[in-house]
């Protein structure tokens, strides 16, 4: 199988060729978000990207290998944008809270509810896109914040015996079925106070079971 980064970087690629590979994903994401990956063409996201579709074959050679990428770049952006976390920073929390509410920001953006729910209706046919996507995007993310705790816990300001599922733990608290209240569209709008206080007790319980003995 083809390797993430020769997917999202193909080799030898000018910046021309950069340009015309983002304007395909572009069109790409318009028409799989509108349509679904079943519904989606090739033929449909060459129009919508303004390219012939000889030129999308150049770029991508089939439906599948187009929808992988795009789906590996969104979650590889995603996961690289908001897990920049300042280890030398002494204050844990206020790093925390940053990182719970520019998560949550993300993770409720309606595009992102329809990425998942496309990624999910795909992956019956094609595990692989599920595997891809997780991989670029939940694993990556929870890998970095795990990085970090090991470097807090170093420096004497958390007491973590498993920073990999600690990770796991604080990202699951600051959401608690949110993003599956979203994906089955029920309840209304998620309020900016709504997350604040999500995100707050997050913090409190995670210091709760990770924080320096008093």
């Amino acid at each position: 199988m083809t390797s993430d980064a020769a997917i999202l970087e193909p080799a030898g690629r000018t910046s021309a060729d950069g340009d015309k590979r983002r304007q395909i994903l572009d069109g790409a994401r318009a028409v799989f978000l509108g349509s679904g990956f079943d519904g989606a063409s090739m033929g449909e996201i060459a129009r919508a990207a303004g390219v012939s579709k000889g030129t999308l074959y150049v770029y991508f050679d089939s439906k599948e290998a187009l929808f992988e990428a795009l789906t590996l770049e969104e979650k590889r952006c995603l996961a690289e944008a908001l897990f920049r976390l300042d280890a030398d920073d002494p204050d844990v929390r206020a790093v925390l809270m940053r990182l719970g509410l520019t998560y949550l920001t993300e993770m409720i953006r309606p595009e992102h509810v329809q990425v998942i729910r496309m990624v999910i209706g795909a992956s019956e046919k094609f595990p692989r896109f599920g595997q891809a996507f997780f991989e670029a995007g939940p694993a990556q993310g929870a890998a970095r914040l795990a990085a970090y705790l090991r470097t807090q816990v170093a420096a004497g300001r958390l007491v973590i015996a498993d920073p990999d599922l600690a990770a796991k733990h604080f990202l699951h608290l600051t959401q608690a079925g949110l993003l599956t209240r979203l994906l089955f569209c029920a309840g209304g709008p998620v309020t900016e106070a709504e997350m604040r206080y999500r995100v707050e007790e997050a913090v409190r319980v995670f210091f709760a079971a990770y924080g320096p003995a008093a």
